[in-house]
């Protein structure tokens, strides 16, 4: 009774992952793999039994065909992901001592142009949830769309206190905040009291090996890392999001979803690519 009652409220939920996708090239190792910030929160998200879709853009180029071939064997909806004349978006990678990922260079391709239309901004706020982050081009839309009643799940990534990005004014149109940081300390403490003074429900770092702290106003919780062989730390984050976010689909409290995220992202970094 319970596992039909959990299917039924995951099916009349339906999540977007919003704004900045590429391909990650590994030139040295010969591979590459879709990707991006909401792709691979969504693609998690689906895999769990949730309703997802697509906005962004990808080129006329092979990377672009093999982002819609991966996104529709995940069975997701990509009816509003973009085609524009030019390269996909490229993130060009290696790894350090085997399991680090390093970015070496980005090319933009069709991403650096990309803005939402009026016809996507409607079709967004026909969800209960959205992913987006800093660098898919719809910080300026993400006022109206919560005014719609849109949860807004953000990726602030490293860069939860750079003025580059206006991110004091984004934090006050956002839901649910997540960074990243690398220790609990009084800096990211009092980083999440300040961002959770403009509004935003829960507040979480994500730690690296040292697990994640979270601030829903009132309290902090914190939660370790689930320890296993890392086999590539790509995708950890998005990976701890997707699952924190079912979470709250699901109406956990916090901890569960701070458990939820740490076992997401533990599953993830045993693989090579961020799924």
């Amino acid at each position: 009774m319970e596992k039909d009652m959990n299917k039924e409220r995951i099916q009349n939920i339906k999540a977007i992952g919003v704004g900045f996708s590429c391909v990650d090239v590994y030139e040295k190792l010969n591979k590459f793999y879709p990707t991006g910030n909401g792709v691979d929160w969504g693609i998690h998200l689906k895999r769990l039994g949730v309703p997802v879709s697509i906005l962004s853009v990808v080129g006329t180029d092979t990377y672009g065909e093999k982002m819609r071939e991966a996104l529709k064997k995940e069975e997701i909806d990509i009816s509003h992901l973009h085609t524009a004349e030019g390269e996909t978006c490229k993130m060009m990678m290696d790894l350090i001592n085997g399991v680090d990922r390093v970015h070496l260079e980005a090319i933009d391709g069709v991403m650096l142009d990309f803005k939402l239309t009026e016809e996507d901004k409607e079709y967004i706020k026909t969800f209960q949830f959205m992913h987006t982050d800093l660098f898919g081009n719809v910080l300026n839309d993400l006022a109206e769309i919560r005014a719609a009643g849109v949860k807004v799940v953000m990726d602030f990534s490293t860069f939860c206190d750079d003025k580059q990005y206006n991110t004091e004014e984004n934090y006050k149109n956002v839901d649910y905040a997540f960074l990243s940081y690398d220790k609990e300390d009084e800096y990211i403490k009092n980083l999440l009291r300040k961002i959770s003074s403009y509004g935003v429900k829960i507040v979480t770092a994500t730690l690296g090996e040292n697990g994640s702290i979270s601030y829903d106003g009132e309290n902090f919780y914190r939660h370790g890392i689930v320890p296993v062989k890392v086999v590539n730390t790509v995708g950890a984050g998005d990976s701890y999001i997707a699952g924190f976010t079912y979470g709250i689909i699901m109406g956990w409290d916090i901890p569960a979803c701070m458990e939820f995220g740490a076992q997401t992202s533990a599953e993830v970094v045993t693989k090579f690519k961020p799924y």
